[in-house]
């Protein structure tokens, strides 16, 4: 059987292959991204998933979720927020929440939990750390996506080449974040499609 390639693969392997993908500001990886994204009509929309137990509504508006003294691997996420005719969506409401390096989370306040709003061109980028594991889980980012006037989608994101990846029961490869290193900063990409 052919796999026929995704908009997110095509997409993906594009972006890291231009070379000059990840720059290197003030010890934070940054992931350019160019005005409107290749992907095609009709992609298929991320897949939802459970938000677990942890989540907390009236998380702070903020892109930089990491803090000073916070131990971790500093990760910079990016991408957009398409529809599924290929529109980058200005003004959708991305709320993130995740376990520190250790696994764990923050139950009582805010720490390592924020949401933001894309810009006018449908893009987001977040600022965090690596998540650490935890018994039964690999190494995840939750978050909520909603257009304006539009219906959530509650997923997870996925690091690739994580060991844990193959036995945790609720891992699924289409959410898996495009990741890239250099001087030791690590750099994300994912773009979700929204209904």
């Amino acid at each position: 059987m052919i796999d026929t390639p995704t908009r997110r693969s095509v997409l993906g392997a594009g972006v890291f292959a231009a070379g000059s993908l990840l720059t290197i500001d003030a010890g934070m990886a940054e992931v350019p991204l160019s005005l409107t994204p290749a992907c095609h009509d009709g992609d298929a929309v991320t897949l939802a998933q459970t938000e677990g137990p942890y989540f907390k509504p009236s998380s702070p508006e903020r892109i930089e979720l990491i803090e000073e003294g916070m131990a971790g691997q500093p990760i910079e996420l990016a991408g957009f927020v398409l529809t599924r005719a290929c529109r980058p969506l200005a003004g959708a409401l991305l709320d993130f929440w995740q376990a520190d390096d250790q696994g764990r989370y923050d139950n009582s306040g805010f720490r390592l939990r924020g949401h933001q709003f894309t810009d006018a061109e449908g893009r987001y980028r977040l600022r965090s750390v690596v998540p650490g594991l935890y018994p039964g889980r690999t190494r995840h980012i939750h978050v909520k996506v909603q257009p304006r006037d539009g219906r959530v989608l509650t997923t997870q994101l996925y690091f690739p080449g994580e060991p844990v990846n193959r036995t945790d029961g609720l891992f699924r490869r289409e959410l898996l974040m495009r990741t890239t290193r250099n001087a030791g900063a690590l750099a994300g990409r994912f773009d979700f499609v929204v209904a």
